[in-house]
């Protein structure tokens, strides 16, 4: 029985602002440190309850956060960024289950840190006309391939909108939100003993089921006008507004694929303080 988690850094135990995970600062050290003990903790649940083999794809910013010195022995790091599949590069390898692990709210939602793939250029990114979240992208993603979404982590407006795209996942709150830069948090023993035990209970609904193909719409929003346009020359996307765009795509693979086309152009296309 094999397992994958995909590990962001936005929703993990203790963190609430920009110094919590911008890699090179003090801060990002220390909670690189609690971001390797909530995934440790997710995978010690994972192996008692019969998992044999734990893959960890890095999932935030560089790719490259979690302590693999400090790392579960029966995990296996996936490291580094250019991956194709970004966050959900190996839900293709045959896993039986998928944890969203340190997961947020998307953006143009109430949550910590909420943002979709780019930190504060993208308002809003709908898939098939529902405001959608990383986790929810991510989710259909892992229905392709017929893998459940067995846990998902992060603010109490995660596990919320998590409840929507996968309502049979097991759910942790290791903070409750009070603004995008703050929280009331759980101690780490605290958060890491609750991630344990889910993911253990979790272990249940592991197995492969049929997968889901299907053709999927994904529309972005931008905060200027000028990101839109930039999108727009990428082959297949159309600019639908002033600061919107959209395309289609025969898989939820593919559609991934360009959104990550999407947003790469768009980051390119911002200048200094002025987006």
């Amino acid at each position: 029985m094999r397992i994958m988690i995909s590990a962001d850094m936005e929703g993990a135990t203790g963190v609430t602002w920009t110094g919590d995970v911008v890699p090179g600062t003090e801060q990002w050290q220390r909670m690189r440190r609690l971001f390797t003990g909530d995934v440790d903790a997710c995978a010690a649940g994972l192996v008692a309850a019969g998992a044999t083999q734990v893959l960890v794809n890095e999932a935030h910013s560089s790719q490259r956060n979690l302590l693999i010195e400090d790392l579960h022995p029966a995990a296996r790091l996936l490291t580094g960024r250019h991956k194709p599949l970004s966050m959900m590069q190996g839900i293709d390898s045959g896993v039986d289950g998928v944890v969203f692990l340190g997961y947020h709210t998307g953006a143009g939602e109430r949550g910590v840190l909420a943002h979709t793939y780019l930190e504060n250029s993208i308002t809003g990114v709908w898939l098939d006309g529902v405001l959608a979240s990383e986790g929810r992208l991510n989710a259909a993603l892992a229905a392709e391939h017929g893998v459940p979404v067995l846990l998902v982590t992060g603010d109490d407006l995660t596990c919320a909108d998590a409840a929507s795209y996968a309502p049979a996942a097991r759910l942790v709150a290791v903070k409750e939100c009070v603004s995008r830069y703050a929280a009331v948090c759980l101690p780490p023993a605290v958060a890491c003993a609750q991630i344990t035990d889910a993911a253990t209970a979790a272990m249940a609904a592991a197995g492969r089921h049929d997968a889901v193909v299907a053709p999927h719409r994904i529309e972005v929003e931008f905060d200027a006008t000028h990101l839109a346009e930039a999108a727009a020359v990428v082959p297949t996307v159309e600019q639908t507004g002033v600061r919107r765009v959209g395309f289609d795509a025969v898989s939820m693979t593919e559609a991934m694929k360009a959104f990550k086309i999407v947003t790469y152009v768009a980051a390119g296309a911002v200048e200094g303080i002025y987006g």
